[in-house]
C-alpha cells in the first residue's frame, strides 16, 4: 500500500493536479550548494575512476575521528539500505531468525524474507511511548535467533529509544551472544540526544548515511562501522556488486562533514519548526500522537480507522499520507512526513484535520 500511493500520486501529478506529497521521507530542502559544488569539482579533476571497494581512506578516517572508532572499521556503500541489505545478507543468509521492534521500516522485514529468514515483530504501542518491553523482547529470542534490528530514532513514530531501555536491549543480546544492528540514520538532526549503539562496544554494527542529515537522499552515500571481520567481508560484496561509491560522491561528502555542524544545525532547526507546526495543528484534532524527538514524522493515531480507506480518500482530496499498516500492526495510524515547505504542509495538515472529524 505505502508504494500504491506513491504510484497513485505521481499519477495525478502527470495528470496535472497538485498533490502534497507527504507520504515518503525525501526532504524537499536542497542539497547544500557547497556539496555539489565539491562533488562538481571533483568530476573535473578526474575522479570518476573506479576505487577501493572499502572507500576513500581521506574519508573513513573522517568518520573514523568522528565516531571514534579505527578506519579499519569504516566502510563507505551506496546509501544506507544497501549497507542494511549487505550486513543482513552476510548474518542472514544461511538461516535463523531476526528480532525487530514494530513499527518498523518494512525494508528490514521484506529483506528477511528475500533472505529466508524468519523475522519476529516486537510490538510497541503509542501508549508506552513506543518503549520496548525488555519481556517481551527476550521471549521473541530463540537458540536461532542471529541479529536484533533497531531503528534509533524511529521511522515512522520520530521516536528515540529510552536510554535505559537501550541498556536493557544491549544487555540482552549480549547475554545471548546477538548481534543488534543500529540503524541510526536520522540521529545526528535527533531534537535530543541520541545514544548511539557505539557507546556499548562490543560487535555491534551501526549504519547511517548522508541522506538525511545533509539532504543527500539521491546521491547514496551511506556507511557501516562494525567489527573489521565484518568490514572485510562487506568489501567482498561490494566488489562483486557495486564496485565502489563513486569518488567524486565520498569528495562531496568530505566537503559535507566539514561542514558538519553549521548544515546540521539548519536542518535540525527548520524540522523542529516544522514538527512544532505539525503538533499545534494537530492537538486540535480528534488524533492522538507523540511529539516528535527527531525529524521527519509524526505517526498519529485515530480510534477506529482504516488507515488504508483513508489514506486513499485523502490522497482524492490532493494530500498523500502513509497507511500505518505499512509499518506493521497499524491500522488506526498513519504516517505523516514533514517533508514540504510550511505553507504546503499546514494546508496539508488542515486537510487530515477536517479528514478525521
Amino acid at each position: 500500500m505505502l508504494y500504491e500511493i506513491n504510484e497513485k500520486a505521481l499519477k495525478l501529478e502527470s495528470e496535472g493536479k497538485k498533490v502534497i506529497k507527504l507520504n515518503i521521507g525525501d526532504p524537499d530542502l536542497e542539497t547544500p550548494p557547497e556539496i555539489v559544488e565539491a562533488a562538481y569539482d571533483a568530476m573535473k579533476r578526474g575522479k570518476t575512476k573506479y576505487s577501493s571497494a572499502f572507500g576513500e581512506k581521506r574519508l573513513r578516517e573522517k568518520l573514523a575521528s568522528i565516531h571514534q572508532v579505527y578506519a579499519d572499521n569504516v566502510i563507505m556503500t551506496p546509501g544506507s539500505k544497501f549497507g542494511i541489505f549487505s550486513v543482513m545478507y552476510l548474518l542472514l543468509k544461511d538461516g535463523g531468525n531476526v528480532v525487530i521492534p514494530t513499527p518498523y521500516w518494512t525494508a528490514y522485514a521484506l529483506t528477511a524474507k528475500t533472505l529466508g529468514a524468519e523475522t519476529r515483530l516486537v510490538k510497541t504501542e503509542l501508549d508506552s511511548n513506543w518503549q520496548m518491553d525488555l519481556e517481551t523482547l527476550e521471549s521473541a529470542i530463540d537458540k536461532d535467533t542471529r541479529m536484533i534490528i533497531l531503528n534509533n530514532p524511529n521511522n515512522p513514530t520520530s521516536n528515540v529509544i529510552d536510554p535505559k531501555v537501550l541498556d536493557g536491549i544491549v544487555r540482552i543480546a549480549d547475554d545471548k551472544g546477538i548481534t543488534i544492528l543500529s540503524d541510526e540514520v536520522y540521529a545526528d538532526i535527533s531534537f535530543v540526544k541520541t545514544k548511539s549503539i557505539l557507546e556499548y562496544g562490543g560487535d555491534h554494527i551501526l549504519v547511517t548515511g548522508f541522506s538525511k542529515t545533509f539532504t543527500m537522499t539521491g546521491w547514496r552515500l551511506g556507511y557501516v562501522i562494525a567489527n573489521t571481520g565484518l568490514v572485510e567481508k562487506l568489501a567482498k560484496l561490494n566488489q562483486i556488486t557495486i564496485s565502489n561509491v563513486p569518488v567524486f560522491i565520498q569528495d562531496a561528502a568530505l566537503t559535507a562533514l566539514e561542514l558538519g555542524n553549521e548544515i546540521k544545525e539548519k536542518i535540525r532547526q527548520e524540522y523542529r519548526e516544522r514538527a512544532k507546526l505539525a503538533s499545534n495543528v494537530l492537538s486540535k484534532s480528534k488524533l492522538e500522537f507523540s511529539e516528535p524527538s527527531a525529524p521527519f514524522y509524526i505517526f498519529p493515531r485515530r480510534r477506529g480507522l482504516d488507515s488504508e480507506k483513508f489514506a486513499l480518500n485523502l490522497l482524492d482530496n490532493g494530500v498523500a499520507v502513509a497507511p500505518g499498516t505499512a509499518f506493521g500492526d497499524y491500522k488506526e495510524h498513519f504516517r505523516i512526513s514533514l517533508t514540504a515547505p510550511r505553507d504546503d504542509l499546514t494546508t496539508a495538515l488542515n486537510k487530515i484535520c477536517e479528514a478525521v472529524e
